[in-house]
């Protein structure tokens, strides 16, 4: 079965607009474990505009679950990894500025960088995912890096799902399938939700992990969290 790591930057973000501590990130990633996630994710941007560099530490000594940290792989980024050493490390070339991710690596032009930083994390236990559009040649170098995984970037997916999702998939499938032939491991995020997020696991059914945050936060202010967490999870189950 795909897991299902929750992101729960949309939960910090709440709670930095008021201050204070409500709602409790920690509390909810705890319950978020309890209701049968497979893990967390968190991306800690330099300004902490929503998860703090303080979070992920705490969030380190209380999960059972896996733990995954994505970001840009700056030198406080790096520190913060390899201190905390998550389960997984997803490298992501997003400016600070920006409001969400919006493009994935180009392999190619950025390989001796990208292989530097994976042999780094590697040292010291950590697995690497480097998330990528879904084009076949970007595998292909990601391969090269030494990384264990990619995470295809899927915004290009959900924008065209209701449009014809035999076409929006297809991409996906040429890069998965070719991800596959270089030994990778395929994790997989961005906009998908309860409408798209089946048919992606079925036509790729060899997804070893989603990472799903702001659609299923959302989705929690009407169905609750721990019901929207069993409702992605059924998602999962092809």
């Amino acid at each position: 079965m795909t897991k299902l790591s929750v992101n729960i930057n949309k939960i910090a973000t709440i709670r930095n607009a008021r201050g204070g501590n409500i709602p409790d990130v920690i509390l909810a990633a705890k319950n978020i474990e309890s209701y049968g996630a497979h893990g967390i994710t968190v991306h800690p941007r330099p300004d902490e505009r929503h998860i703090r560099y303080s979070d992920v530490y705490e969030l380190k000594k209380i999960l059972n679950i896996e733990f995954n940290i994505e970001g840009y792989p700056s030198q406080k980024f790096i520190d913060l990894v390899v201190k905390t050493k998550p389960t997984q490390v997803t490298l992501v070339p997003d400016p600070p500025d920006a409001i969400t991710s919006n493009q994935g690596w180009d392999t190619k032009k950025y390989n001796s960088f990208l292989t530097d930083l994976v042999s780094e994390f590697k040292k010291n236990g950590i697995r690497v995912s480097i998330f990528i559009d879904a084009l076949e040649q970007m595998v292909d170098y990601a391969a090269k890096t030494g990384a264990h995984r990619i995470e295809l970037y899927t915004e290009p997916y959900a924008s065209n799902f209701e449009i014809d999702k035999y076409k929006a998939i297809e991409p996906f499938i040429l890069a998965a399938k070719r991800a596959k032939q270089n030994s990778l491991e395929i994790n997989a995020g961005h906009d998908l939700n309860l409408q798209n997020l089946n048919f992606f696991i079925k036509s790729i059914p060899f997804t070893s992990e989603v990472s799903i945050g702001h659609a299923l936060i959302s989705d929690a202010l009407y169905y609750g969290l721990q019901n929207t967490v069993q409702m992605y999870l059924k998602q999962l189950d092809i």
